[in-house]
């Protein structure tokens, strides 16, 4: 496979050209994360206010009390969106279900350890540590290749 890289002409619009003689799972699967970067997330504030969420900035998500939160290096903000939806949205990207209430960004994870009872614990780059329940410790193996 051949890539190219041109540089839009000033003030030109950035798009992206996909030539394949057959749409593989592998290219669907870069589609989706090069949409994903671009998507935005509205979070909702106690003091009633709304802001617009980068995914990338997220370290995790978490479910507690019904409630979805994205907990950022510093920041934590309410979503609208059920845990089960922002998976689905994510697909194929660096989120991946942890727990039964987490969703972890890979991309935020400085290294793994192992924990009690077949559990891994990753420790963020934000120094925080997160559990990795021992079901879905398999699927996270998977995804980092091991």
């Amino acid at each position: 496979m051949r890539v190219v890289i041109e540089k839009p002409p000033e003030g030109g619009e950035e798009e992206l050209i996909v030539r394949v003689n057959q749409l593989s799972e592998r290219v669907l699967e870069l589609l989706r994360v090069i949409q994903a970067e671009d998507e935005k997330l509205m979070c909702y504030h106690e003091d009633g206010s709304l802001s617009v969420l980068c995914p990338s900035s997220v370290f995790y998500f978490e479910s507690v009390d019904n409630r979805v939160y994205a907990y950022e290096k510093a920041e934590v903000s309410e979503l609208k969106q059920k845990l089960y939806e922002l998976e689905q949205r994510f697909a194929g990207t660096d989120f991946i279900r942890i727990s039964k209430s987490m969703i972890l960004n890979l991309a935020k994870v400085e290294r793994f350890a192992p924990s009690f009872s077949g559990r891994f614990e990753a420790i963020l780059q934000n120094g925080e540590k997160v559990v990795i329940s021992r079901q879905y410790v398999p699927a996270v193996k998977k995804r980092l290749g091991l």
